[in-house]
């Protein structure tokens, strides 16, 4: 008598068909973006650093991009009560230092910050930066040889991850992986809008372009801030590209694993830009297809799908160890922090924050109306 498989097979069959899928777009992926033969930029190229209380992450930013030969005028734009040590380091650094007005009802600091850099900007190209990151010399004109091509509209990239202490390199990994299982690898293709990722880490547009379609008032007010913009641009059309610039720009986000619970976990579910049904369906495949293949393996209950999926999830470590300094046993046993990253990402949809760096904000608006 042929047994047939119940109801959590099927459903965990359905999940791993939806991951392979999307795990399966890394086939046509484009490789890491570096700045070999790109031609010399055109028209200048402004680079905006939103700045709150970032006195001990900026100063190796502002170092790293003056580096870079192509660099026409950084602006770095501090809120308006940031920490007198920011705004030392700054100054320091050799930027231009903007103030931003207090800020207004029904806006986000960081997205205020960028929208002061937008307007104050004079370069063809603007690029903006997280003040964590650490950009090398041949960014810039990479950035805008992308840019020069008719298919791109807006490029942002994914960046190498410096993780210093043996807990962010079992977790970071692992919370990584939610977001291939759930958006497929960096550099695949384009996706449909309500799809569309970015990460404003590092992101280029045409300055003047931006401006015409409103800048960063198309969505003030999500805390995910680049997601929101990227989906609210390519709803009217611009050409999206996510690609692998671990060659040019590395991050040091968080200083612990319980820094990366808290800060991390927060915004990375995207709860604020996406419909609930696709949050519904991303967490079933990171639950099904990611973080409980191997425990059911451990506790001697796994199936063959089971067994099939935690190869694919080993697989998956070595092309993520490419976007990561530093790996060591920690980063090759992060497999087993996945329970731990798919309760976080849980936790993120179901209560999602509005707080950061002190600031507590309102709702944003409904996704249909703020991410058009």
């Amino acid at each position: 008598m042929v047994r047939r498989p119940g109801l959590f097979t099927l459903v965990q069959a359905a999940a791993a068909g939806v991951a392979l899928a999307r795990l399966a777009r890394g086939r046509t992926r484009r490789p890491p973006l570096t700045a070999a033969g790109a031609p010399d930029p055109v028209g200048g190229v402004s680079v905006v650093v939103p700045a709150r209380d970032e006195a001990a992450r900026l100063g190796p930013c502002l170092a790293g991009i003056r580096r870079d030969p192509d660099l026409g005028e950084l602006l770095v734009v501090v809120d308006d009560d940031a920490d007198a040590g920011t705004l030392a380091v700054a100054e320091a650094g050799g930027a231009r230092v903007l103030r931003a007005p207090p800020l207004p009802a029904g806006w986000i600091g960081k997205t205020w910050a960028l929208q002061q850099g937008l307007q104050a900007a004079t370069g063809r190209v603007l690029v903006t930066l997280d003040a964590d990151t650490r950009p090398e010399p041949g960014l810039l004109r990479a950035l805008c040889a992308e840019l020069a091509d008719e298919g791109c509209d807006l490029v942002s990239l994914g960046t190498r991850f410096e993780c210093d202490t043996a807990g962010e390199r079992i977790f970071h990994p692992a919370m990584l992986a939610t977001l291939v299982y759930r958006f497929g690898p960096l550099g695949a293709g384009e996706a449909p809008a309500h799809r569309a990722v970015a990460n404003g880490q590092c992101l280029a547009v045409e300055r003047e372009r931006l401006v015409a379609a409103g800048g960063f008032t198309r969505t003030p007010s999500h805390m995910t801030d680049d997601i929101a913009l990227a989906r609210s641009l390519a709803a009217d059309g611009w050409r999206l590209r996510f690609l692998d610039g671990t060659q040019l720009i590395s991050v040091r986000m968080y200083t612990s694993a319980r820094e990366i619970w808290r800060e991390w976990g927060r915004s990375l579910s995207l709860s604020d830009v996406t419909a609930w049904r696709w949050l519904a369906l991303d967490l079933a495949v990171v639950w099904l297809a990611m973080a409980l293949p191997l425990p059911r393996l451990l506790l001697g209950r796994g199936t063959a799908l089971d067994g099939l999926l935690v190869a694919v999830r080993c697989a998956l470590l070595a092309p993520l160890g490419a976007a990561f300094e530093r790996r060591g046993i920690a980063f090759w046993l992060s497999p087993l922090a996945d329970t731990a990253a798919a309760a976080r990402l849980t936790l993120a949809v179901v209560r999602p924050a509005r707080e950061w760096r002190g600031r507590t904000y309102p709702d944003a608006a409904p996704t249909g109306t703020a991410v058009r």
